[in-house]
Order: C-alpha cells, then structure tokens, then sequence
C-alpha cells in the first residue's frame, strides 16, 4: 500500500503536475495548526528533493508566519481521479517576499498573478504515498476566477493596505515579515 522514499520519482512528479489542488500544512511551535487548499498554476517541482509554490493575497498568512517560527512543511496531493494514491511531501521551508534577492528569480517560475504575495519553497526529506482508496471521485470543472479578478480591480498600494490590514500577524499573532523587518 503506502511506500515511504528519500525523492520525488517521474511518476511521482508527473502526478504532481496533473493535480489541479494541493494542500498545504504548517504549525509553529505553539498555537494553531494550519492547513490551506491550493490551486492555479501555483506549484513546480524543481528537482527530485525540492518543491515551489507561489502564495497569492489571501485573507490570512499563516504559512509564513509558521516557517519563520519553524521550517516544517508538509504538501499533500490526493487523486481525485483515476487510481487511488495520496502523495505527502515532507520537508523544510523557506518564504521568499519582494524584498529577498532571489524574488525575481523565484516568481519567474509562475504566471504573474495579480496578488502575488511570496513564494515558498521546499527542500523535500521524505516523499509519502498510501493508499487513497477511501479519497471519493470528484471531477474538476475549472478554476475559480474570483481572487484573481479581486486583485486585479486593486491598485498595487490597495494589495499593501489589505496585506498591512490582514497579513501581518498570523491568527497566533506571530509576525508573518510581509514588509522588510
């Protein structure tokens, strides 16, 4: 059934690039666990032991909250279709914001989104796969426009007011480092 691996296999990565959703689970050393549903175009696998994954606007920031405090990462993948498998990739996290150096560099991997917040990336220790089969069928119609249409009416000085207002402090009120400390 479920297999543990030092590395992300081809047939591993190319169940990774048909995923339309991902998930994503942080915790910092104290407080609350976090677990976010990720879609778009928003994930690479960059090499056998490593993952990227672009963060847009959103209305909370507990992700990089949580990997300041503490760099674990775990991205979990479940087939919605086809045969049964879950994919968990485990591993330590860095968050790359507009100030880092590499920012360019790192964005450069995605399609320029309008709210484009931080990058993560994922330095994987253990690949995971179990079973799945008691994951259901479901069937993906499309993505959902809504955030991106929401970022697109703001100006970018609006997308730094609601991230000032929203993404500072994660729900523990640990610093999220949005803006150069």
């Amino acid at each position: 059934m479920g297999k543990r691996l030092e590395s992300i296999t081809p047939i591993l990565h190319e169940f990774i690039e048909k995923q339309n959703i991902y998930f994503v689970g942080t915790a910092g050393a104290e407080g609350h666990v976090n677990l976010s549903p990720k879609g778009m175009d928003s994930l690479r696998v960059l090499g056998p032991n490593r993952v990227a994954w672009l963060n847009v606007t959103g209305s909370g920031n507990e992700s990089a909250a949580h990997v300041l405090e503490n760099q674990r990462m775990t991205l979990m993948f479940c087939a919605f279709e086809g045969p049964p498998m879950i994919l968990r990739l485990y591993g330590k996290a860095r968050v790359y914001h507009a100030y880092d150096p590499e920012w360019t560099a790192k964005t450069a991997l995605f399609p320029d989104f309008p709210g484009t917040r931080q990058v993560f990336e994922v330095d994987v220790e253990l690949v995971q796969t179990s079973c799945g089969m008691a994951v259901p069928f479901f069937d993906y119609q499309e993505e959902r426009e809504e955030l991106n249409a929401w970022a697109e009416k703001k100006t970018p000085e609006q997308i730094h007011a609601y991230w000032e207002q929203k993404n500072t402090v994660s729900l523990d009120g640990k610093p999220t480092q949005i803006f150069k400390p």
